[in-house]
């Protein structure tokens, strides 16, 4: 397996998907292989096991969402929660949107729009959100969007009366050993993003998606940065059915599917395969979930087995034009779940 995945990373990079990458394989048991190809920038020094990445809307997943479901099985939350017991005078049309709207994408927001353009501040954000028309009725239709996870976050920072970045390190992070993920990273060995046309210098440690920068970097729809061993112990712990950090109850309530449109599965939080040209590829089953980060970051489990696979690249630098990564993701999951059969055979 190992000289499978160097084989693939090898073939991304001489593709032009990416300057540098970072990725593994394996189950909730073992890991099957570790690869790095690449280098950090285009001019930087080479990528190893500990180059962080910004994981983009992966950050969805490792804070939030993992938030929200341990809010669930605490008793500090219910799906069915309506946003105006968190914020009184939410305006009438989003009243009634709750934590379940919010985590499948229904809730009808706008996908994204520049918060530097709506907000006189960062504080000021939610009120930017909640007062600007909905794009959908509320439960209508799929809409991924980043500002219902901004809502999300603002939503548990009023719970438990804490900053979302302390509320990921003390109730996700550390719990699960991730000693090399956060927002705001300090510090070296961090993969580049795109390069900024203001200044002509790519973003580096500093969040790529720009209502995150907007939040100062930290968001409930980007800004988490992580190193691929911290990675691997997420999706082993999610492999694992939950592993003691989650009840094998709601992570199977997360990926059940709870929203579908035809060409997109929704969890909660999680996407979800069983579509056309997902990015999980062409021979996992509908049960595997997962999600990706427009950086170029992504991460797939399939619970039958066990099997987890995780990519993450900058796919971005120097510029978020360079598409090259999609396809190469999709045949990268689907050798590497091919191949694992045979691995597991031999364990």
């Amino acid at each position: 397996m190992q000289k499978v995945l160097d084989t693939l990373l090898d073939e991304g990079l001489r593709d032009g998907c990416y300057p540098g990458a970072v990725a593994a394989c394996g189950n909730g048991e073992a890991v099957f292989a570790i690869s790095h190809v690449g280098k950090i920038s285009e001019n930087g020094p080479e990528t190893n096991e500990a180059t962080r990445y910004d994981m983009a809307s992966l950050s969805k997943i490792l804070g939030p969402t993992m938030l929200a479901l341990r809010a669930l099985e605490e008793g500090d939350l219910t799906l069915w929660d309506r946003l105006d017991r968190f914020f009184p005078g939410c305006p009438a049309d989003k009243a009634g949107i709750t934590i379940r709207h919010l985590m499948t994408h229904t809730a009808g927001f706008n996908p994204s729009f520049f918060l530097s353009e709506a907000a006189g501040s960062p504080e000021d954000a939610l009120r930017a959100i909640l007062e600007r028309p909905l794009d959908t009725p509320v439960g209508a239709e799929i809409h991924y969007s980043c500002m219902g996870y901004i809502v999300l976050g603002k939503v548990l920072e009023t719970v438990y009366g804490r900053p979302l970045d302390v509320l990921a390190h003390e109730r996700v992070f550390e719990p699960l050993g991730m000693t090399h993920t956060g927002y705001c990273p300090t510090g070296g060995n961090i993969a580049a993003t795109e390069v900024d046309p203001g200044t002509g210098i790519a973003w580096q440690g500093i969040v790529h998606d720009e209502n995150a920068r907007f939040l100062r970097g930290v968001s409930a729809n980007a800004g988490v940065f992580s190193d691929i061993h911290d990675m691997i112990r997420f999706a082993q712990m999610l492999a694992r059915g939950g592993d003691g950090y989650l009840s094998p109850a709601t992570l199977r309530r997360a990926i059940a599917c709870h929203a579908e449109d035809g060409e997109v599965r929704r969890g909660l939080g999680f996407h979800l395969a069983g579509t056309p040209e997902n990015f999980m590829g062409d021979l996992v089953p509908p049960s595997a979930f997962g999600h990706t980060g427009f950086t170029g970051t992504s991460l797939l489990v399939e619970p039958e087995t066990g099997f987890f696979a995780v990519l993450l690249a900058n796919r971005v630098h120097p510029t978020r034009e360079n598409t090259r990564l999609f396809r190469f993701r999709r045949k990268m999951h689907n050798v590497l779940y091919a191949c694992s059969f045979s691995m597991q055979k031999t364990e």
